[in-house]
């Protein structure tokens, strides 16, 4: 699919998806507008891309995870709920989850994003997978999508220890992944080649050749978590303008 081009792409087939989904919509333009990517959209004019789906979808999640960690750990402290929830709704598990239903050849692109395969960019499909729970909510409600999450993730509920805070380099890994596609780059770009020195070496974190954070510790490997740690920041700052400006429109 991903060689065609955009006004050749065939109509995806809704009924093995819906199947795949659990889930049978009444209203399928719903599910139709969830796999229109922005790249394909951009390329019609009457045709809406499923960005404000995703702007929904990304809320909903958010409430029926927290409700179904809510009901399974009563023993867990905001803490650790909070810890969970990021864990399944971050891009890295979304795009697993699309994984799961398959759902790369569903998805419409444009020319461009068909070209450099974006039906297997993990951005673009945890991206997806928000649309179609903001349109299973606006099609079933919010106990639709509830049913669906449940499904999905009780392997997890029934867990009975609470989750562990991830190493700051593995986090900011996957979220380039998914960004991306690619991965994050270190360099030690300073030592004092002083034994002991708490501030012997300086590592910088770079991500798509942009610097995006210095760590400075004892050991390089210290050092990586450091600017790891600092990027992150700079993701968080990132992601919460991203939620200002759909949040605007």
């Amino acid at each position: 699919m991903s060689g065609r081009e955009a006004n050749e792409q065939e109509a995806p087939d809704l009924d093995e998806l819906e199947q795949r989904l659990g889930y049978r919509f009444r209203d399928r333009a719903r599910l139709q507008n969830a796999l229109q990517h922005s790249s394909w959209a951009n390329e019609r004019k009457d045709e809406a891309s499923n960005e404000r789906l995703e702007f929904l979808g990304d809320s909903v999640l958010g409430i029926a995870v927290a409700h179904a960690l809510y009901e399974a750990h009563p023993d867990w402290h905001e803490g650790e709920l909070t810890l969970a929830l990021q864990n399944l709704v971050d891009a890295p598990s979304l795009a697993k989850l699309a994984g799961r239903w398959g759902l790369g050849p569903f998805l419409r692109l444009g020319r461009t994003e068909q070209q450099s395969k974006g039906e297997q960019k993990p951005g673009i499909l945890a991206d997806a997978v928000e649309a179609i729970l903001g349109a299973i909510y606006l099609d079933g409600g919010l106990e639709a999508v509830a049913r669906l999450i449940r499904e999905v993730i009780k392997d997890q509920l029934v867990t009975g220890k609470a989750p562990m805070q991830r190493d700051p380099k593995t986090r900011l890994q996957e979220w380039v992944m998914a960004e991306t596609g690619g991965f994050p780059s270190y360099a030690c770009i300073h030592d004092s080649e002083v034994d002991g020195d708490d501030a012997r070496f300086t590592v910088q974190v770079e991500i798509g050749g942009e610097p995006w954070g210095e760590g400075v510790a004892r050991s390089k490997r210290l050092a990586e978590r450091g600017a790891a740690t600092v990027a992150l920041e700079r993701v968080d700052r990132l992601m919460a303008e991203r939620a200002e400006d759909e949040a605007s429109r």
